[in-house]
């Protein structure tokens, strides 16, 4: 009796906690509809047309976002690159070439990376690699769209790692003694068998890394230069979120300025849904092929 008023209990609390979740959901989206539709009406596609800079308070001004919005993906794109080609090997090492026990101390401190605060990896990044840049790359400043992605891409491997590594394990227990009976090398194994049957794990893991890199401000507003330019591998750039946080400070609320700001985000958003479909699709196709 009483285990059936707590299961019930349980379920209604689930329920409610998922539904005030996603009402907050809801409501942070409408709120940006919302304010974004005064410059959608007053400025619209103007906002993403490659002719228009990011001039907010001149006489005549402009709202571009267009830079911004590649360099988000420029950065975000190579960030994970980076990210999925370290983590998926980190991963493979630490599962198949590494003592149980000394990979597990290895994983507990690469989970503790992920807690590490954005701004430590920034200013790493602003002390170490935009040095280095400048010193050896003879760059006037160092600060680049190229530094921003390994400095991303650094943070983003806790995750790589950790998804990767769960389903590397798990396919470890179902392929690797078959294989290595048939007399093939483990290596033979890992890349032909494995990798290839652990696809639909990798695009979820990429789909996260990508995601938590769309929305990556501290860390990038450090070391991309900032610049409202359409970025280059080596020279300046900006990204949304970078945007967003440093025209806050100075903005003049209920303004079209705030209001572009909004669109801003709304573009985010919209992106990062249409990654998170795509990665669901080939989850979906990776899926059928196996079956």
């Amino acid at each position: 009796m009483y285990r059936k008023i707590a299961n019930t209990f349980c379920k209604v609390l689930i329920y409610m906690i998922a539904f005030v979740v996603a009402a907050l959901m809801g409501i942070m989206l409408i709120h940006i509809l919302k304010e974004s539709i005064p410059a959608l009406r007053e400025v619209g596609i103007k906002m993403f047309l490659p002719s228009s800079e990011w001039r907010p308070v001149s006489a005549a001004p402009q709202y571009g976002l267009l830079p911004a919005v590649t360099g988000t993906l420029y950065v975000s794109g190579l960030a994970v690159l980076f990210a999925m080609i370290l983590g998926v090997a980190c991963a493979c090492f630490l599962t198949f070439f590494m003592p149980k026990k000394l990979a597990s101390v290895c994983l507990a401190f690469i989970d503790l990376v992920a807690g590490i605060p954005s701004v430590i990896f920034g200013f790493i990044g602003l002390t170490v690699l935009v040095k280095a840049f400048v010193k050896y790359l003879k760059m006037a400043a160092g600060q680049c769209v190229l530094v921003a992605g390994i400095v991303l891409g650094i943070m983003l491997l806790p995750y790589v790692v950790s998804t990767c590594q769960e389903s590397l394990v798990n396919a470890k227990r179902t392929y690797e003694k078959s294989g290595l009976a048939l007399g093939l090398s483990r290596e033979y194994v890992l890349i032909k068998v494995i990798l290839p049957a652990i696809r639909p794990g990798i695009v979820a893991s990429a789909m996260m890394a990508f995601g938590r890199a769309l929305g990556e401000t501290m860390a990038v507003m450090m070391v991309i230069g900032n610049s409202a330019i359409f970025p280059k591998l080596l020279g300046r750039g900006q990204t949304l979120p970078a945007l967003t946080a440093l025209e806050m400070g100075s903005i003049e609320y209920g303004s079209i300025h705030l209001s572009v700001l909004y669109v801003a985000n709304l573009v985010l958003l919209v992106i990062l849904v249409v990654v998170i479909l795509a990665g669901q699709l080939l989850k979906r196709r990776f899926a059928e092929h196996e079956k």
